[in-house]
């Protein structure tokens, strides 16, 4: 039972020890919240059904302007959304949002493909995967069976040198990253003639680079941008576009014009600028041309994601958190946590935990704002998606608090609404048709998973993880083999992946590597000296059994990489979100184990 500031007494481990929380950890935790929120609004999550009783008579204004009298109990027919109740006698209006209680369903028995788009890359991308080519991926996937294609989170890092590598630290979680703009699709490329080839051809000769040099290509397409931005003569569509996101997207505009002047880091700002609001007076005014211009990538990163979601239903991958100096957390500066960050416990695949330098949201802090920036995210990670997976799902419910300068050890959890978030999750599921999947991965005990399940949210379940036959997977779950997280086939297989660790001097249990190889054995069915190829496609096949809604294979099996996108715990040790697929999607689409993979799994229909 956690404490009045959320802040839980302990909790296990999966080695199954039991860690208590430490009173230096609470003092930390509690210096870490603030005051709480002054005079916070009123706020009901209520199921459609269950004709919630408001306390008094009055009048619910729906979100459209419509007002209904209300004698008490709301009706069971009520309309799904945001809506404000105005209490006879009552001294503050109530915000109710009102939720089906469920996620949309996810597809009966379907398959896809796990993707690193910037890995991705085809003879016209310039170094990096891009939305042209996520396209033509999901035309290939769909070609083999595929339902759908899962693909790393592709939100917006700041517009600086140097250019941030890890999808899972964006600088906004609500905006995308112009680096993934084929340049040649936007408006006015085709005017630029002989300029854009000369910078086209410096682009695409990036692709004999192995890594993703993003400084690089920061550098070259920002020149295409300029050029393309001082041609562009208007469009009513990019009008609409920045009526639609309104104040959000200007904000996340003016945050970029700035960070481009005095750095990413919001809090190293003149002092005048440090704040959002004081920023749209101070400095926004003179800097209208440079404001439309950061809106106007991101209204041509929608237009691009559009057509590509339209080839197959694509999954979008939502981060855990945004970098402490970014644009999101200027904009929520004022409900964030101090002095602390989000991370991991340890485990037995990180003996020393994890601190992913991501800053919290205040519980108090973030229900006294309506939800605000849970529901902005969520709306922004379903645009144009078929499904969602919500990276590290544990923390609606919790997140491990470390405090700066303790480490991992020193660390704590903190209870959230969980009931609360999962019903707007569900809400703004139902609205896009879009089913959720969650990674719920970790510390966890069983009634979480009930939790999720019960607003039907999909459970990961992971080879590696597993002590079931697949077989036995939940049917509500997403199973795969691996993560970005954790090694490939090929990597558990070879003992290449055991080797890197070693070589990036991780701590991790001795046995890992020989647990790995003796699970892929148990599963493929396969004895230890088989091939990799072997190996790999008898896994999928082992795969194909389970029950669960969605079975997904990593692009990496595809071409039986032994290199995995992300080692935990590292930062110069490791290329970490930045190699490439070897011969990119060329290779995919002449691989013949990515067929076997496809048969194996488009099987599982019949």
């Amino acid at each position: 039972m956690s404490d009045e500031w959320g802040i839980q007494p302990g909790y296990g481990d999966t080695l199954g020890q039991w860690h208590t929380t430490t009173d230096e950890a609470r003092q930390a935790l509690v210096r870490a919240m603030g005051d709480p929120p002054a005079n916070a609004a009123e706020l009901r999550v209520v199921r459609q059904s269950d004709r919630a009783d408001m306390g008094a008579p009055g009048e619910l204004r729906l979100e459209d302007g419509t007002a209904l009298a209300i004698d008490r109990q709301l009706p069971p027919d009520v309309p799904l959304g945001y809506h404000t109740f105005h209490g006879r006698d009552m001294e503050r209006a109530v915000r109710v949002i009102v939720s089906p209680g469920v996620c949309w369903p996810a597809p009966e028995r379907t398959w896809g493909w796990g993707a690193q788009l910037y890995a991705v890359r085809s003879p016209e991308s310039w170094g990096i995967g891009d939305l042209a080519d996520l396209r033509r991926l999901a035309q290939w996937a769909k070609g083999l069976g595929a339902g759908c294609l899962l693909v790393n989170p592709l939100n917006a890092v700041a517009p600086v040198l140097s250019q941030q590598a890890s999808p899972y630290s964006p600088t906004s979680r609500r905006f995308r990253n112009p680096l993934y703009l084929r340049i040649e699709q936007m408006p006015g490329a085709a005017t630029l003639g002989a300029e854009l080839e000369s910078l086209a051809a410096v682009g695409r000769a990036l692709n004999a680079n192995p890594r993703i040099d993003r400084d690089a290509l920061f550098r070259l397409k920002q020149q295409a941008f300029e050029k393309l931005w001082e041609r562009f003569p208007g469009d009513p569509a990019f009008d609409r576009f920045r009526a639609e996101h309104g104040a959000a997207l200007e904000q996340f505009a003016i945050y970029s014009t700035l960070a481009e002047r005095y750095g990413a880091d919001w809090r190293a700002w003149p002092a005048e600028y440090r704040h959002p609001d004081r920023a749209k007076t101070s400095f926004a005014a003179g800097a209208e041309r440079r404001i439309a211009f950061h809106a106007w990538l991101q209204w041509q990163l929608d237009v691009q994601l559009a057509a590509a979601s339209s080839e197959l239903a694509m999954v979008q991958d939502l981060p855990i958190g945004f970098d402490p100096g970014g644009a999101d957390a200027w904009a929520w500066q004022d409900l964030l946590a101090q002095g602390v960050s989000v991370g991991a416990p340890p485990d037995a695949y990180n003996m020393l935990g994890q601190d992913w330098g991501l800053p919290p949201l205040v519980p108090r802090k973030l229900r006294a704002a309506g939800y605000a920036p849970i529901i902005e995210t969520i709306r922004a990670a379903l645009r144009h998606a078929g499904g969602l997976r919500i990276d590290h799902v544990l923390g609606f419910f919790r997140l491990f608090w470390i405090p700066h300068g303790t480490g991992a050890k020193g660390g704590a959890y903190v209870e959230y609404r969980a009931d609360e978030m999962l019903a707007i999750l569900a809400l703004e599921s139902q609205r896009v048709g879009a089913f959720v999947v969650g990674e719920d991965l970790g510390t966890i005990d069983h009634t979480m998973r009930s939790r999720l399940a019960e607003h039907r949210v999909l459970s990961c379940r992971v080879v590696w993880f597993e002590q079931e036959p697949p077989e036995r997977y939940s049917q509500l779950a997403m199973a795969s083999v691996t993560t970005h997280d954790l090694p490939t086939i090929a990597g558990a297989w070879t003992g290449s992946d055991a080797r890197g660790q070693r070589e990036a001097r991780l701590a991790v249990a001795a046995d890992t590597e020989a647990q790995m190889h003796g699970r892929l054995m148990h599963v493929a069915g396969v004895p230890s000296d088989a091939p990799v190829e072997q190996v790999i496609e008898q896994t999928y096949a082992a795969l194909a059994r389970a029950p669960s809604a969605i079975v997904l294979a990593m692009l990496e099996d595809a071409l039986a990489v032994e290199h995995r996108m992300n080692m935990p715990g590292t930062v110069d040790q490791w290329p970490n979100w930045s190699v490439a697929l070897p011969g990119g999607i060329e290779a995919l689409e002449a691989s013949p184990l990515a067929r076997k993979i496809a048969e194996k799994l488009t099987a599982r229909h019949s």
